[in-house]
């Protein structure tokens, strides 16, 4: 019924070109030329340009407690998070046995 068909391929029509052929060329070494020496005109600057961090005291305590209060909010949430989980499938477990003892109840009755 469902049978592949394996394409063919084409005879190829048009102008058909052979394949460029490479030749190598040969590498010739030179003789290598001395590298040259830095000169240095203007007087050295310092390493970085850039103001080095200094944290204060105060500084200190306010990235220590931003991290912190960050790392609550985010138990928080994954706390609240794994709670709604764990009620929904308590709720779920829960409906499941009423549902099988109402099942369970009418077909005594109708015995």
């Amino acid at each position: 019924m469902l049978r592949p068909k394996v394409p063919t391929n084409p005879i190829p029509t048009g102008l058909v070109t052979p394949p460029v052929v490479v030749e190598p060329t040969a590498v010739i070494p030179s003789t290598p030329t001395p590298a040259p020496q830095p000169v240095s005109l203007v007087p050295a600057a310092p390493a970085s340009s850039r103001p080095t961090v200094q944290l204060t005291p105060g500084a200190l305590v306010a990235v220590v407690g931003g991290g912190t209060v960050a790392v609550l909010v985010v138990g928080a949430v994954l706390v609240s998070l794994l709670l709604a989980v764990a009620i929904t499938g308590v709720s779920v477990a829960v409906c499941a046995v009423v549902l099988r003892s109402l099942l369970t109840s009418q077909t005594k009755r109708h015995r």
